[in-house]
C-alpha cells in the first residue's frame, strides 16, 4: 500500500498511469545519496521549524541509508540551512523574519547520529532547493552521478524542490518514503504521489539501501 492511497480518489492514479505518468526510474551506474535538511531544528519541536514525531520515527531509516552509502563507499551529499544567507536574504520557509530565529534554526546541530564525516559533502543552502546557489551541481559533475537517491525533510518543502531540480537536471531520481518526513502526513503523502507521477520513483528505505549497490 502506498503512503497517498488514502488520499487518492478511486481510479486516478490508473487514469493518469494510462496516460503515461508514474513510470519508474531505474538507478544509473552513479548514485549518490543526498540527506536533506536533517538537523535537530526540523525534527525537534523546541524549534518553530520541528516536524515532530514523524522526524523522530523517520531518523533510524535516514540511518541506516547513510549507514549502507558509506560501506558502499558511494558519495554522500547533506544539507543545511546557511546562516549568514538566511539571515540577509530569508530562508526556505516563511518564519518571523527574526534573524535571532533565523540564526537558532540554522546553527542547529545534526543528529548524532548522523553528523556528517570529513569525507562528506555538506551543503548550505539559504533557499529550499539544494540546487539553487550552491555548488551541488559541479560535486555531482565532478563524482560522475546520474542518480540521486533523496531522504530528509521537509517532503513538501525542500526535499520536493531539490527532486524537482534534480530531474530538470537531467538525473534520475529516487526518493525514500519512510526515510522523509514532515509536519503535515497529508503534504507528506500528496507530494510524494506528484514526485511519482513526474519526477521519480518512489521506494521505501529497505529498496533504496539495495538500489544503492546494484549499479
Amino acid at each position: 500500500m502506498a503512503v497517498w492511497d488514502e488520499f487518492v480518489p478511486a481510479g486516478e492514479l490508473d487514469r493518469l498511469r494510462a496516460n503515461g505518468f508514474g513510470g519508474a526510474v531505474e538507478v544509473g551506474e552513479r548514485p549518490c545519496l543526498v540527506v536533506i535538511d536533517v538537523t535537530l531544528s526540523f525534527i525537534d519541536t523546541s524549534y518553530p521549524t520541528g516536524c515532530g514525531d514523524m522526524g523522530w520515527e523517520r531518523l533510524p531509516a535516514i540511518v541506516s541509508l547513510l549507514e549502507t552509502a558509506r560501506e558502499l563507499g558511494i558519495p554522500r551529499v547533506l544539507t543545511c540551512g546557511s546562516v549568514p544567507d538566511s539571515v540577509f536574504v530569508g530562508g526556505a520557509v516563511k518564519l518571523s523574519g527574526d534573524p535571532d530565529v533565523a540564526r537558532r534554526v540554522h546553527e542547529a546541530p545534526f543528529p548524532p547520529e548522523i553528523v556528517p564525516r570529513a569525507d562528506e559533502y555538506v551543503v548550505s543552502k539559504a533557499k529550499a532547493s539544494a540546487f539553487f546557489g550552491t555548488p551541488l551541481l559541479t560535486y555531482l559533475t565532478k563524482h560522475r552521478v546520474d542518480t540521486l537517491i533523496v531522504a530528509g525533510t521537509t517532503t513538501s518543502g525542500c526535499v520536493r524542490a531539490t527532486v524537482v531540480d534534480a530531474a530538470s537536471h537531467g538525473y534520475r531520481v529516487l526518493v525514500a518514503e519512510d526515510a522523509c518526513f514532515d509536519r503535515s502526513a497529508f503534504a507528506h503523502a500528496a507530494n510524494l504521489f506528484d514526485i511519482q507521477l513526474k519526477y521519480g520513483s518512489v521506494v521505501d528505505a529497505e529498496t533504496a539501501a539495495e538500489l544503492m549497490g546494484t549499479p
